[in-house]
């Protein structure tokens, strides 16, 4: 029993050993990557840096950004590198020249890291953007109704002020490869760029692989709500054992749709060995099922090839809150993020862990139900509020759990330092404990866990 007892918590150590050294590694590389971009910045022979600013909520648009300095950067051009939330009007009359690469978050709102920028955009444009000359990429989703709706602001916004586009504001439908090319063309305006340099990530892309649908299986029989699945892939044969953050996507690339791949959280740990996903068959207003929902959860044969590659969530991961206490807040499908987070805590031996789940009906959606009591046995999650809607005569969700516990939010956040994490439904759910959180920690207060990196949501 002793000799079993060292070598798990031996197995715990080499596990937070490889996550830290992971993280550190990483840590390292993207220092790596800014300080190169960041090389050129200081104003080279009295050429003032151009401000690359970026809005991003999933990392796309952050990407991007970076991609675009490293090309301009090779051009021998300076570049300042910012998040939206960093700049203000003073910057951009400093700047006189500006690239924005932002992206739309649900109907029309600014991501999480441009919040505070789009304060801004609801006042009139000061007169010193009009000596600003910018150019404009906003990525967004056809499915919503106000596509691209915050980069349109934020266009009108300097046009308004005076600012002068070097050419019509570029719009992308995901992550278009066609608009990615226009993109590059237009940076023309800015320098001559080499063409000798390394292509752009976005045109290279890490290619998909063929992982196998190793399980699949109804996690909610008898539910009120859609069919979800809990979903494993089995990555390729040989190679290295792939790797990945609690917190990070794939993109599964459907057989016949290869231009536009979704997003899926990750509800596992590398250590699994496998992908786990949490995937609720979707209908549409029109009772059509969804394409990549359907597909994995009906259409894709077990034992079959599902094309898949990992993706970075940098907005997500626990990163420097590791050693925080942490609130996870979700509802549906949204407990994959949350799931792949708390399995990391619980190999990491952290039990400062606060999750508020919510569903239609405990009998039937209370997914991973014994694995959640089991880390409540075992100390790994110190506090557990569940809000099942349709059990009572009143709708009750995570929202109102967190109205209730107002007081314990507070002593976790001021006190304590937690940080939140937020995934699942957009529309209800997001804005709901949004408002709940604001109400219980003030605006001031909620400003400073997004700014600091204490507040991420992964919504949808």
């Amino acid at each position: 029993m002793t000799v079993r007892y060292i070598l798990a918590g031996a197995a715990v150590l080499l596990y937070g050993l490889l996550c830290a050294a992971i993280a550190w590694r990483e840590h390292r590389c993207r220092a790596q990557a800014r300080a190169a971009a960041a090389a050129l910045a200081p104003a080279r022979d009295g050429v003032t840096p151009l401000l690359v600013a970026f809005a991003s909520q999933t990392g796309h648009a952050e990407e991007i950004a970076w991609e675009t300095a490293r090309l301009l950067h090779a051009a021998g051009e300076p570049v300042d590198v910012r998040p939206l939330d960093d700049v203000d009007a003073a910057v951009l009359a400093a700047a006189g020249r500006a690239l924005f690469v932002v992206s739309t978050y649900g109907e029309g709102d600014a991501p999480d890291n441009a919040a505070g920028f789009a304060d801004l955009l609801a006042a009139a444009p000061p007169a010193a953007l009009a000596g600003l000359r910018y150019g404009l990429l906003a990525l967004g989703d056809r499915e919503y109704a106000r596509f691209c709706g915050f980069g349109r602001q934020l266009d009108r916004w300097l046009r308004t002020g005076g600012a002068t586009p070097w050419f019509d504001a570029l719009e992308m439908d995901g992550i278009d490869a066609a608009t990615l090319r226009h993109w590059r063309q237009q940076l023309g305006h800015v320098a001559v760029l080499d063409e000798s340099a390394q292509a752009p990530a976005w045109e290279a892309g890490a290619p998909f692989a063929a992982w196998t649908l190793a399980e699949r299986r109804l996690l909610n029989p008898g539910s009120q709500g859609g069919p979800v699945y809990h979903i494993e892939l089995a990555p390729p044969a040989g190679g290295t054992a792939p790797q990945w953050e609690s917190g990070d996507l794939v993109q599964v690339q459907l057989p016949d749709d290869a231009a536009h791949p979704r997003d899926y959280s990750i509800a596992s740990l590398a250590a699994d060995g496998r992908v786990h996903l949490l995937v609720r068959l979707a209908r549409r207003e029109d009772g059509t099922p969804g394409r990549a929902s359907h597909w994995l959860t009906t259409g894709a044969p077990p034992g079959g090839a599902v094309a898949l590659r990992l993706r970075a969530h940098r907005s997500f991961r626990l990163e420097d809150n590791a050693a925080r206490p942490l609130i996870l807040i979700g509802n549906g499908t949204g407990l994959a993020g949350l799931r792949g987070h708390l399995r990391a805590r619980a190999a990491a031996g952290a039990a400062a862990n606060w999750l508020v789940f919510g569903e239609r009906q405990r009998a039937h959606d209370f997914h991973h139900r014994g694995e959640i009591a089991a880390w409540q046995a075992a100390g790994h999650l110190a506090r557990l509020d569940l809000a099942f809607s349709r059990d009572g005569a009143e709708r009750v969700y995570v929202q109102d759990r967190l109205r209730e516990a107002a007081g314990t939010l507070r002593d976790w956040v001021v006190q304590r330092g937690a940080a939140i994490y937020v995934c699942g439904s957009l529309q209800g759910m997001a804005q709901g404990v949004d408002d709940a959180l604001r109400a219980a920690l003030g605006e001031e207060r909620m400003a400073m866990l997004t700014r600091s990196g204490r507040y991420r949501r992964d919504v949808y």
